[in-house]
């Protein structure tokens, strides 16, 4: 399993994810109400503690937390799953972000820090994402940052209500980084500092 570092950028910091951020993590997902949104991942504030858990529990995933170094409270958590060491390949995923960190600098920080991290450090090739064909927001926020789209898995995924649905997959991969690197960089800085 991979060692997780901190990582730190532009006012957000990434760290392992532990019980110790139940309560701000019940604070994030009740911004905007997260647990309501059928597509996603986001636990329900009486789930938090279930859903640190699981993410230790489960042997190809390791949880970060995102933390807003300007509060020194967490915001959201992401995760890196699926990892295959053997083919240099992992996927971010379980990410969300209380509601009004959306449109931010935090995704594109969080997204440059994890992905320098993956292809400078890890010197892996393939970076992964999936998201629920009817989350058009997380696909364009996927899209935004470069990745291609890889297809559709048919009915390979329960909502959070019940239904059967499809996966729509996407790929980085580590000759694309460089000029992904610098599309992102840039955007981050437009963002970050007129915001600021």
């Amino acid at each position: 399993m991979l060692d997780l570092p901190t990582l730190s950028s532009n006012g957000i910091t990434l760290k392992p994810l532990t019980l110790n951020h139940t309560d701000d993590l019940i604070k994030a997902c009740q911004d905007g109400e997260l647990w309501k949104i059928n597509e996603t991942s986001v636990p329900a504030p009486d789930k938090v503690i279930d859903y640190i858990n699981t993410a230790y529990s489960m042997l190809d995933r390791q949880a970060f937390v995102v933390i807003d170094e300007s509060t020194g409270r967490a915001i959201g958590s992401t995760s890196f799953h699926d990892i295959l060491p053997s083919v240099k390949r992992l996927e971010i995923g379980y990410t969300w972000y209380a509601k009004s960190h959306w449109r931010t600098h935090v995704n594109t920080t969080c997204k440059l820090m994890l992905l320098t991290y993956i292809f400078k450090t890890l010197e892996y090739q393939t970076v992964g994402w999936r998201t629920d064909i009817g989350n058009h927001r997380s696909q364009k926020a996927i899209e935004r940052l470069g990745a291609k789209k890889d297809g559709v898995i048919r009915g390979n995924r329960v909502c959070r209500d019940g239904v059967i649905s499809d996966t729509v997959m996407y790929s980085l991969v580590k000759s694309e980084w460089p000029q992904v690197k610098a599309v992102l960089t840039q955007k981050l800085n437009q963002n970050y500092y007129h915001s600021s």
